[in-house]
């Protein structure tokens, strides 16, 4: 009976690592899909000897309506694609991973309302690049594990932190060259969106030491009330 039961535990643990194996293939394989759109829009830039930067968002004009669908698809130059392919790929994956009925919803969502809140409030000027995604992607992990207390959702932004510098520093007015308004209002859609579907997710992670009720902490015998003291050594104490 023990020895089923042993089979039974190891062929169910099999299963759950073969499902989790699953999930971090497909994560992987989205993100490195949505890696290559984006490559491939700028071959395609490279190859016809042209840019796209026209298609970027130009904040409340008509035309740059289009720039909040096409804008985070479109990249300055390979430096610009290189420093925001890798950080891309580490948040989506971990967003498609962790958020599997959730990751479409806060994906269109970022892209859609970080876009719109830039047309409303930044420069007049050709806002382009997936970072704004970035912030927000990584805004709305950051702060749902912080709400849902998943150590394993902060500390991939703090990776993305860690391996993207200038994260923090990014939404300052510091650079004038780099669209700072995309990424403010990307940080902020990702914290608000963490607050929207802050029920939704990964379950909080609790320690043994965290479950420990006051009831328990009250259970407890005193040392001198344990079988190895007796009458008289409690009087000496």
């Amino acid at each position: 009976m023990l020895k089923e039961n042993l089979l039974i535990t190891v062929e169910m643990s099999d299963d759950i690592l073969q499902i989790e194996r699953t999930r971090f293939k497909i994560s992987l394989e989205i993100a490195f899909l949505f890696t290559l759109l984006i490559w491939l829009v700028k071959l395609v830039e490279i190859i016809e000897g042209t840019s796209f930067y026209r298609l970027g968002l130009l904040p409340r004009s008509i035309s740059g309506l289009t720039g909040i669908v096409t804008a985070p698809l479109i990249h300055s130059d390979f430096n610009h694609l290189i420093n925001n392919t890798i950080t891309i790929i580490i948040l989506l994956a971990g967003l498609v991973y962790f958020y599997r009925d959730l990751w479409y919803r806060i994906l269109l969502l970022s892209w859609l309302v970080s876009g719109v809140m830039v047309w409303i409030a930044a420069r007049t000027s050709y806002h382009i690049g997936c970072s704004g995604l970035i912030y927000a992607i990584a805004s709305f992990i950051f702060f749902s594990g912080v709400i849902r207390k998943n150590i394993n959702l902060m500390a991939i932004s703090l990776l993305v932190v860690f391996l993207y510098g200038g994260l923090v520093w990014g939404v300052l007015p510091i650079f004038p060259q780099i669209s700072w308004e995309y990424h403010l209002f990307g940080g902020i859609t990702g914290a608000i969106l963490a607050l929207v579907y802050r029920k939704q997710g990964p379950p909080p992670q609790t320690w043994s030491w965290m479950s420990d009720t006051a009831e328990d902490i009250n259970e407890t015998p005193e040392y001198w009330e344990s079988e190895i003291f007796d009458e008289s050594d409690k009087e000496k104490l």
